[in-house]
């Protein structure tokens, strides 16, 4: 598989606020990345918080500054955590392009996904009789890598998703949504920590996908 498959593998158009300052993440061949979230908008009057990283050749001239509006396109990708702060796996919108915008009622926040089932999916029921399945998606990058991405399916796309296995090839699509959980440390200690994920529109085995 070539470079543009991996590509088309992995998309992602998102807009929304600056909610922060770059702060510097990493260096990588001399090239150095920025991280800071975006707030994107939901139909309903929420958001979603969301983090970017950034090449600096994206950052000259205007640069970005809280407030801004823009629109990325790119891919979502993970990392693991090896500090003890936060969750394990980090997950980023990883910008392949960006503009600003004067639209501030501009919704976007679309991903699709091509890639395969790495854990059996965890399917349940809430307490009002709402099905939910937790999916694992690991889905190829360049130079051997795979981005290993939450998923969450909703209704009937989960009852689907409780009969894929280990191994299938799946196209996902959906957007990216952060949700606030309270993690217990002890008897009487509570965490409240942030867990993003793909909230899953469409699901299908990828032979079967079809626009």
């Amino acid at each position: 598989m070539n470079t543009e498959s991996y590509t088309e593998n992995n998309k992602v158009v998102i807009a929304g606020t600056v909610a922060s300052e770059p702060e510097f993440s990493h260096e990588v061949y001399e090239e150095v990345f920025y991280t800071f979230m975006l707030n994107t908008p939901r139909l309903s009057e929420t958001r979603d918080t969301v983090k970017v990283t950034i090449s600096e050749k994206f950052l000259m001239g205007e640069g970005l500054a809280v407030g801004d509006m823009v629109v990325i396109q790119g891919q979502f990708r993970s990392y693991n955590n090896f500090t003890n702060v936060g969750n394990r796996l980090i997950l980023t919108v990883f910008v392949k392009d960006i503009e600003k915008t004067e639209d501030e009622e501009k919704s976007l926040n679309s991903i699709c996904l091509n890639g395969y089932i790495c854990k059996k999916p965890v399917y349940r029921t809430t307490p009002f009789g709402r099905e939910i399945a937790d999916i694992l998606l690991a889905v190829n990058r360049s130079y051997n890598k795979s981005d290993y991405i939450p998923c969450i399916a909703w209704g009937r796309n989960a009852k689907f998703a409780e009969c894929l296995n280990v191994g299938d090839n799946v196209v996902v699509k959906g957007r990216i949504q952060s949700r606030e959980y309270q993690k217990r440390l002890s008897d009487t200690e509570v965490e409240s920590k942030t867990a993003f994920e793909v909230s899953v529109s469409r699901m299908e085995v990828c032979e079967r996908f079809a626009e």
